[in-house]
């Protein structure tokens, strides 16, 4: 089974990944928890403070080769896996039947859809968005993942950027380098542009 569960920044993404890994694990299944560029590298780490250890995926990496003869598979970060790897970690369920639980981000800063995401979205088994919802400044939905540039939210520019969501305002100005940053908002928002005051 090829699951992909999708949310915004915020959504609780990565807690239930470490979750699953850890309730899996606990059964003596054999696994592997994978991430790309997680704010941590090598590591999945939850914004709530909980972690553990993980494959660091690169590009052109067979992820097939990764989970061959596993029971199972935790992949975070999963927008930013190639699609290639994507279809290998399909093949992967159909030709030794290690379960997949892919977990990412359903569009970009830009709103649209990374080219991991889109193909995990054409060819999972199981497809389910996260139940937690992310809010908006305004207290709407969040829906979409804003970048911002020393506070300023910007639409074009590097699509893979790791940064973090934070309160701008509890943040000191760094003198050094454009300061990036992703902000949670609603549609109406991010089309319009509007942060927080």
């Amino acid at each position: 089974m090829l699951r992909f569960s999708f949310g915004t920044m915020g959504s609780g993404k990565s807690t239930v990944a470490l979750q699953i890994h850890h309730n899996l694990r606990r059964r003596g299944l054999r696994g592997v928890l994978m991430t790309q560029l997680d704010r941590t590298s090598g590591v999945v780490s939850s914004r709530l403070g909980v972690s553990a250890e993980a494959v660091q995926i690169v590009p052109g990496m067979d992820l097939y080769d990764v989970v061959e003869g596993l029971d199972y598979a935790v992949c975070d970060e999963a927008q930013f896996y190639e699609p290639a790897q994507v279809d290998q970690l399909a093949r992967a369920v159909d030709d030794t039947g290690v379960d997949v639980y892919a977990f990412g981000l359903l569009t970009s800063f830009q709103g649209e859809l990374f080219p991991g995401t889109k193909r995990f979205l054409e060819v999972a088994d199981e497809r389910q968005e996260i139940q937690v919802e992310a809010r908006c400044w305004c207290g709407a939905r969040a829906t979409h993942n804003a970048r911002l540039v020393d506070g300023e939210q910007v639409y074009d520019g590097e699509l893979k950027v790791v940064g973090n969501t934070i309160d701008l305002r509890d943040q000191p100005k760094l003198p050094v380098g454009p300061e990036v940053t992703y902000e949670l908002l609603c549609r109406k928002h991010w089309v319009g542009g509007r942060v927080r005051a």
